[in-house]
């Protein structure tokens, strides 16, 4: 179970930095505009052998002045609902606001770790003027500047020590785990009750990973998996105005522990930005995929033409990757919900295929041949031979080239639709690697 360390703070104290400098990336777009930060902002960091995931609550906040500070406490609220460590985010250069003493307040309040973070201590005269920080009321503030990197080493060390230990993950690693997520109101709890029915008996519940998040053993009519419940037990009513940041969050669990994600979405919407944060979630944890078009009994219009409409649209919005199964369906009604069952159990199989190396370069290398990697700088370039890499996450393939720097991302896409075309691999992601032979 990974843990979810989530930065908080008002706008413009760095958290974005911060969280560029954790995760070892430049996703975040920085400026000193306040409220710059539109990006989804998701993403791990790996420490001391650890690694856990960091949520930048800046992405979320709707920038406009009214609603500003009330966003910003809300999504506070969801924060530490939902991680597992916070990291309060204060500027030295201006102290001490209303705001901060706002959000130390709801800090205060929750169960959780919090490490107070004193960041822009650019020199060190400015780690005295930290001092004001005590009166926030969660001890002692640490003294960081995100953009230099200077103290974030101590950080990380003191995030390591406050996170809770890594809870063994109490379901049996040889089972399949599929977790049905969607933005709020898809049908996710409908499917995962009609999936379970009411012969609750059959399912046995391992509780115990930190959070509700649960795993619901499934085991009738020749299937056999664990249901990723994400749906949680929450009192909606408190975040109907940051329903995405929240969703977002509640998904983050789910799609690390599954392997295969059921993606809801509800025929009467179409597809919207928010499936499309789950999708790119889904496609950062490469995680397989299957897309559920829920509420399909709503649908009047059922003709063939309609249903290709749809799903093309879907598979534009998704590209690159466009080779998922889509299932249309209606939890209501069960209408081909063992369909997308058997969808899931044959996405999990895919994703653990095993090609053999005589077969892949049979088939591969004639392709290859006729249709070699473009010359660059009058180089040729030869792909020798081909093999996939035994006990990944993921189907991994590697290629063997003479020049592997010039093959492009372009032909690396050639060569993955290649494979699909002539294995089953519908449905989960795969590497394709070029290595020098």
């Amino acid at each position: 179970m990974g843990n979810l360390v989530a930065i908080v703070g008002r706008p413009n104290v760095g958290k974005s930095t911060l969280f560029n400098r954790l995760t070892k990336t430049r996703h975040a777009i920085v400026s000193d505009v306040a409220g710059t930060t539109r990006d989804r902002q998701y993403g791990k960091c790996e420490w001391n052998g650890r690694e856990f995931s960091v949520v930048d609550t800046g992405g979320w906040v709707v920038n406009s002045d009214d609603i500003f500070e009330g966003a910003i406490r809300d999504q506070v609220k969801i924060a530490t609902e939902e991680a597992d460590l916070v990291l309060f985010l204060v500027d030295v250069q201006t102290g001490v606001t209303d705001l901060d003493t706002d959000v130390a307040q709801i800090l205060r309040r929750s169960k959780l770790p919090i490490i107070l973070v004193s960041n822009k201590t650019d020199n060190n005269d400015q780690q005295y003027y930290a001092a004001d920080f005590y009166s926030l009321g969660l001890g002692d503030p640490v003294c960081i500047s995100a953009v230099s990197g200077f103290g974030t080493g101590d950080l990380l060390d003191m995030v390591l020590e406050k996170l809770p230990a890594e809870s063994g993950d109490e379901a049996d690693a040889n089972i399949p785990r599929f977790a049905v997520v969607g933005r709020p109101n898809a049908g996710k709890s409908s499917l995962i009750n009609a999936f379970i029915g009411e012969e609750r008996n059959i399912v046995t519940d391992i509780a115990g990973t930190t959070r509700d998040s649960i795993y619901t053993r499934y085991d009738k009519f020749g299937f056999d998996f664990y249901l990723v419940d994400t749906a949680g037990i929450r009192r909606k009513n408190k975040v109907s105005e940051d329903l995405e940041f929240y969703s977002v969050m509640r998904s983050i669990r789910a799609i690390e522990n599954s392997d295969v994600c059921i993606l809801m979405i509800d025929a009467t919407r179409g597809i919207e930005a928010q499936d499309m944060n789950i999708f790119q979630l889904i496609q950062k944890n490469n995680k397989s995929l299957v897309v559920v078009v829920n509420k399909w009994d709503l649908v009047e219009e059922k003709s063939q033409v309609v249903i290709k409409t749809f799903e093309n649209a879907i598979r534009e919005r998704m590209a690159p990757f466009t080779d998922f199964p889509i299932v249309f369906a209606s939890a209501l009604t069960k209408q081909r919900i063992f369909k997308v069952l058997e969808t899931a159990k044959q996405v999990y199989l895919n994703r653990k295929a095993r090609i053999g190396t005589s077969k892949l370069n049979e088939v591969m290398l004639p392709i290859i041949e006729a249709t070699p990697p473009p010359s660059i700088k009058g180089k040729y370039i030869k792909i020798k031979y081909c093999t996939q890499v035994p006990d990944t996450q993921i189907p991994t393939f590697v290629f063997y080239a003479n020049l592997p720097q010039y093959v492009k991302e372009p032909y690396k896409r050639f060569l993955e639709n290649q494979m699909r075309a002539h294995w089953p691999l519908t449905g989960t992601p795969i590497n394709v690697f070029v290595r020098a032979k």
